[in-house]
């Protein structure tokens, strides 16, 4: 997870974000606590609407301040359901003031839940056979 500050310009939120692994930063205010997020295609949406520079455009000016997020006690399968119905691939883990504490991405969620259920498979054939739960 990587954080900016809400006054930072939009070519510092395009440097951070140039390297391939992060879509997404998460933008705080000066107490720590999150005030929005701008993605990629945020900031490729500004880059195509402006004349001119963008180290002169504030975040603060063009993230998205309206953002759902979820709470590192939240269950893994509600948050991928948030997820599939509002067409996140990430979504920024919150502590209860606001301040951020990850991001979950839907890849790593996913995978997560598969290595579950290949657990619990393995735990029931392990039953199944006579040799668990001894």
């Amino acid at each position: 997870m990587i954080t900016i500050q809400e006054d930072a310009s939009l070519g510092d939120a395009a440097r951070l974000l140039s390297d391939t692994h992060r879509a997404l930063l998460v933008v705080c205010n000066g107490e720590g606590a999150m005030v929005g997020v701008i993605t990629k295609t945020d900031v490729v949406r500004q880059v195509a609407q402006c004349q001119g520079s963008v180290e002169g455009k504030r975040l603060s000016m063009v993230m998205t301040r309206t953002v759902t997020s979820c709470q590192s006690d939240d269950q893994l399968h509600d948050v991928l359901a948030v997820m599939k119905e509002m067409g996140f691939v990430h979504i920024p883990i919150v502590d209860n003031n606001a301040r951020p504490a990850g991001v979950v991405n839907t890849r790593d969620a996913l995978q997560a839940l598969l290595r579950e259920v290949k657990d619990e498979e393995l735990l029931l054939r392990a039953y199944v056979m006579g040799v668990g739960y001894q």
